[in-house]
């Protein structure tokens, strides 16, 4: 049974209901029941506030990347989930507008949704446009356009939506004021980074080695690049120059400095002499060292400094597996498959440990630690809940990354014999396989096909033009009197 689209059959009403829409989106009433100089009101957090959070959270949290995905692929389901999301998102909103109790004063989480919100909107004027399918005449050129912005800003939506729910948390608690502005945005910029960092380990590892294939470079080399630039960034902007080096000023900018020459070095020994991609373990111990200087950061009481101590621990162990993952499990390959059906259990702990430590250092601020002391929860309950919020994002990011991978490489998701299925005692052969033991997928095959083929082509070409060398010479001989032989 094919479930009717909603956009198709009444496209041009949904657009005009978006366009009336738009004045209230942007309308965003004021709430003056704060006292003066606190961030919150006393009033405890009321139902229709927790629900609004809730939607939010279910809508860009979980049915907007599980969307994008489905769109990326193509699938069916794509226009009916985001269709289901936005409905949800718009309902959400507007409760944010319609709570009682706690109250807040300005703060960056209000006008930030009214841009989400926008983005939102655009993004399903987009998407109705080409469920039209216009595409005779100037649409043909105007399609073209909107398919690239509908791309772009659909997988914009997943970092915007973080943004968006790190501002409203930060909000709700009223944090990251006055003078914890600085700290609060380093951990939760730093943190961010971490948990990106291993996301993209993840997107490597799963489905990503195609796309590294074609670049012809290493991991190493996109790694130290970034390395580099964030170690220049930090070297310039963790002191105020000019004035006098304060807490921990001479520590940040020493390990920008190390982050931009470690990362100058990873891009230099990403390369082989022939020119081709070559992999080293300079981020890995770039991770290392980090790790090593967060863990030892002065802090103001003991749950700080143990929770500080345990996410430098954590971030040790992130650069210390991605340097056995890359020496001793891959040996210096790029992958063990390269259409990611099989990895090594080892290759996971690393973008896992990065997660980890991520959650760690935003859980880390001045006025969280101060929250867990006023409410006596110790630094190991803590802990293992944002090792518990870990677990949950690296299980999502799996998910989607296992519905991408089926999507685009449906033969991968068959059950391909191994070495390890086979029983000896059976007697069986297993089917050929690479130098690491792994069958090659029919995916695998089909895309190094063309590289194979292309390699050889200068090679068969030799074997013509030499085989065609002699046949002219024997031919010379033939008509020099010699006798012909005919096969």
């Amino acid at each position: 049974m094919t479930i009717p689209n909603p956009l198709q059959l009444r496209g041009g009403g949904v657009l005009a209901a978006l366009f009336f829409l738009v004045p209230s989106v942007l309308a965003h009433g004021g709430h003056e029941q704060v006292p003066e100089g606190s961030a919150v009101s006393e009033d405890p957090i009321d139902s229709t506030l927790w629900i609004h959070m809730i939607l939010m959270g279910l809508a860009f949290g979980i049915i907007f990347p599980l969307g994008m995905v489905l769109g990326i692929t193509r699938s069916r389901w794509h226009v009916p989930l985001q269709v289901v999301g936005t409905i949800i998102a718009v309902l959400a909103y507007f409760l944010g507008h319609a709570h009682k109790g706690r109250q807040f004063a300005k703060n960056v989480h209000a006008p930030f949704a009214n841009i989400l919100m926008i983005q939102l909107i655009a993004q399903v004027l987009l998407g109705v446009y080409l469920k039209l399918h216009l595409s005779k005449g100037i649409h043909g050129w105007i399609r073209r356009i909107v398919v690239i912005l509908h791309g772009i800003l659909g997988k914009a939506m997943p970092v915007v939506s973080w943004a968006q729910m790190l501002f409203g948390g930060i909000t709700a608690l009223g944090f990251c004021r006055d003078d914890h502005m600085g700290q609060c945005l380093a951990h939760f910029i730093m943190g961010s980074a971490f948990i990106a960092y291993g996301i993209l380990l993840t997107l490597l590892l799963l489905v990503g080695q195609y796309w590294l294939r074609r670049t012809g470079r290493s991991q190493e080399f996109f790694d130290s690049l970034v390395i580099a630039a964030w170690g220049c960034v930090n070297t310039f902007t963790e002191h105020r120059w000019g004035g006098p080096w304060v807490h921990n000023d001479l520590q940040h900018t020493t390990m920008g400095i190390v982050w931009w020459c470690a990362g100058l070095l990873g891009v230099w020994l990403s390369r082989k002499r022939n020119g081709g991609p070559k992999r080293n373990i300079i981020p890995g111990i770039v991770i290392m060292l980090t790790g090593y200087a967060m863990s030892g950061h002065p802090q103001h009481s003991m749950v700080s400094t143990m929770i500080h101590s345990f996410f430098g621990y954590t971030l040790m162990a992130a650069g210390a597996t991605r340097i056995i993952e890359i020496a001793f499990v891959l040996g210096d390959r790029s992958t063990l498959s390269v259409d990611g059906t099989n990895p090594n259990s080892f290759q996971y702990l690393p973008p896992f440990l990065l997660y980890a430590s991520g959650f760690l250092f935003m859980g880390a601020t001045e006025e969280q630690m101060q929250l867990l002391e006023d409410a006596g929860i110790t630094h190991v309950s803590y802990i293992l809940i944002l090792f518990s919020i870990a677990f949950i994002l690296f299980l999502f990011v799996n998910i989607l990354l296992h519905i991408y991978a089926v999507h685009a490489w449906p033969e991968s998701a068959k059950a391909q014999p191994n070495d390890d299925d086979i029983d000896a005692e059976d007697g069986a052969h297993p089917k050929p396989s690479r130098a690491n033991g792994h069958a090659r997928t029919p995916s695998e095959a089909r895309h190094i096909h063309d590289a194979e083929a292309f390699e050889l082509q200068g090679l068969i070409s030799d074997e013509e033009e030499e085989a065609r060398a002699g046949h002219q010479g024997q031919h010379q001989k033939n008509e020099d009197g010699e006798p012909q032989t005919h096969h």
